[in-house]
């Protein structure tokens, strides 16, 4: 059976859905004001396949992904770019569409955008207002009370004393408590606004999620999810407003990423170190990159570097490898290496386990291989496509990706290259021979000699 860390209590305990056989998954979208980094990316990459892998095994999955499409970044990036906002947003609402294209990513059930769902958030404001828990500050912004919250800080595993010490206390905000925070920002001059009862204005960011989430999914939730940064305070207040509003339990399992790092230091737009999506896919096949977001477990940080991309390629290159000129087969199922996947799948979506598995399999194909059993051989690797299609990758013919990047007339002179080296070879000229192999190398093309001929691919 399914367990999974739960970040609210801080240890695995067994997933049991809300309705038996379907699941209900949020997971906090993007703020659409510049393209997405492989950061962002590497969370998506993973609920993707969490949705994948509950879909395999027998679940049926609403799973939303919101987009905030209006807040203080979105507001002065329009007024940089002396752009409407509608048309920042849609552009980039467009531009997180192609990422997710590009990234092998399906689309989310829903994927509701903050600015449709006003109305919503503006109902569940008022409850918090007529149960005393949100107050209006005397900057005429619609604030919730902390106090009034019994656990606040309780998610974060962090008492209200110390999150006071790294509060930044504001006294023209005019909140009870630094702490504090805005369920309904007044406007500005000149910002966009709608009516409420409390004046024209727009939604704080926190009141977004709590909204968007009880619309389309429920007031109650099996799973949550997004970035390690989002524990505090956005998680913390969504759970706050939710669970105050709506008398019941926000979301069952709290699911968090962690960081995608560069030189040991996060990766943010903030900090100006990000590489966009749309930036990596021009240099790496989509599989390598969505490799390199699943090899390590999902709640430790990784670390984005030329190399770790190098060595998900490789590895991706070993899987594929394995499946090359096997011949068409019937299925396998109910194997050992079918169970062990299951097992480490199920212990909290440890795919690095999983992922061993799948190199245990390619090491019995290509036994299999080597003892003449190309039926067997071919089962197996039925079975490995199987398994790897819950990450997303293995998803194409082996020639193609182990030969992507090879041009139409770099392959003409590189058949030209193996031809010449075949004749080499057969007149015992060995000499030549290593040397044509050792031009190839240098064009970045690998010789691989079998009984069948000889297979070329991309070093």
């Amino acid at each position: 059976m399914l367990s999974i860390y739960n970040t609210a209590t801080k240890k695995k305990t067994l997933f049991n859905p809300i309705t038996p056989g379907k699941v209900t998954l949020y997971v906090c979208g993007v703020t659409v004001y510049g393209h997405c980094h492989i950061g962002h990316g590497r969370v998506y990459i993973f609920f993707d396949m969490v949705r994948r892998y509950l879909e395999s095994s027998g679940y049926a999955v609403y799973y939303v992904r919101n987009i905030t499409d209006i807040d203080d970044k979105i507001i002065n990036r329009a007024a940089q770019n002396k752009e409407p906002i509608a048309a920042l947003t849609q552009r980039f609402i467009d531009a997180l569409h192609e990422d997710d294209h590009s990234l092998g990513i399906l689309p989310p059930t829903a994927e509701p955008k903050a600015t449709e769902f006003i109305p919503q958030m503006i109902v569940l404001i008022q409850r918090l207002m007529d149960k005393g828990i949100a107050y209006i500050a005397g900057n005429g912004d619609v604030c919730y009370d902390v106090h009034q919250f019994a656990d606040y800080g309780k998610f974060a595993h962090q008492t209200l004393e110390k999150l006071h010490r790294g509060a930044r206390i504001d006294i023209l905000e005019g909140k009870k408590d630094p702490l504090d925070f805005v369920l309904w920002k007044l406007a500005k001059p000149d910002e966009p606004n709608w009516d409420s009862p409390w004046g024209k204005g727009r939604p704080g960011w926190h009141i977004e999620c709590s909204a968007m989430s009880a619309a389309c999914l429920g007031k109650h939730i099996d799973i949550h999810g997004g970035g390690s940064d989002l524990i505090f305070p956005h998680h913390q207040n969504e759970i706050a407003q939710s669970e105050a509003a709506n008398d019941c339990r926000f979301a069952n399992n709290w699911m968090h990423i962690g960081y995608v790092q560069v030189n040991a230091e996060k990766m943010s737009k903030s900090l100006n170190n990000f590489s966009t999506i749309r930036d990596v896919v021009l240099e790496y096949d989509v599989e390598i990159i969505r490799y390199f977001a699943l090899a390590s477990h999902y709640r430790s940080p990784i670390n984005y570097s030329r190399e770790n991309l190098e060595s998900a390629q490789a590895g991706l290159a070993r899987l594929y490898l394995s499946l090359r000129d096997l011949p068409p087969t019937d299925h396998i199922s109910d194997t050992d290496f079918e169970k062990r996947f299951h097992d480490a799948m199920d212990d909290d979506f440890n795919t690095p386990i999983a992922l061993s598995v799948l190199f245990d399999l390619v090491r019995e194909i290509n036994t299999l291989r080597d003892a003449d059993k190309p039926q067997e051989a071919a089962a197996l690797g039925n079975l490995l496509k199987k398994l790897s299609s819950v990450f997303g990758i293995l998803q194409k013919e082996p020639t193609d990706f182990l030969q992507e990047g090879i041009t139409e007339p770099d392959m003409q002179k590189i058949e030209a290259l193996v031809a010449a080296r075949n004749e080499a070879r057969s007149n015992k000229d060995w000499k030549k021979a290593d040397q044509i192999r050792q031009t190839l190398m240098d064009l970045g093309v690998v010789l691989e000699d079998h009984i069948a001929g000889t297979h070329i691919r991309k070093a």
